[in-house]
């Protein structure tokens, strides 16, 4: 952990440069290593294809992100990380939220550790670099 996952409208797929907007995602985080474990990162988006946004007068688009981390963090880095995180959004979406109708959000979900399992020998390859 942790995962950064973005939902986002087709009607914006060509001006969103969505793996560049990942790539930013797993720097943030990556400089965060004392608290989020290199190895652990994952980035990923969905490109929805069905939706309805607000009365559907208008071509409106959104993208929703989310964030998930395991339960420990204080509060204080938690909302650090994820004003990190919405100021390169708002950064890296500035151009489309000035041409169009669009929302942009971002949600942090924390759960506990209880019920997860997990099978990686990624972080092998950081613990030897000392990441």
């Amino acid at each position: 952990m942790p995962h950064f996952i973005v939902e986002y409208t087709d009607n914006i797929a060509d001006q969103a440069n969505i793996r560049d907007l990942l790539k930013k995602a797993n720097e943030i985080l990556i400089s965060k290593s004392t608290l989020f474990p290199t190895g652990g990162i994952r980035s990923r988006a969905i490109q929805l294809q069905d939706y309805y946004v607000a009365d559907g007068s208008e071509d409106f688009a959104f993208v929703h992100a989310t964030l998930k981390i395991g339960a420990g963090r204080n509060p204080e880095d938690k909302q650090k990380t994820c004003e990190d995180l919405f100021n390169m959004m708002k950064v890296h979406f500035n151009t489309i939220y000035n041409q169009r109708y669009f929302a942009l959000s971002l949600e942090l979900y924390e759960f506990s550790e209880a019920g997860t399992y997990k099978f990686n020998n990624i972080h092998q390859k950081f613990k030897a670099k000392n990441l």
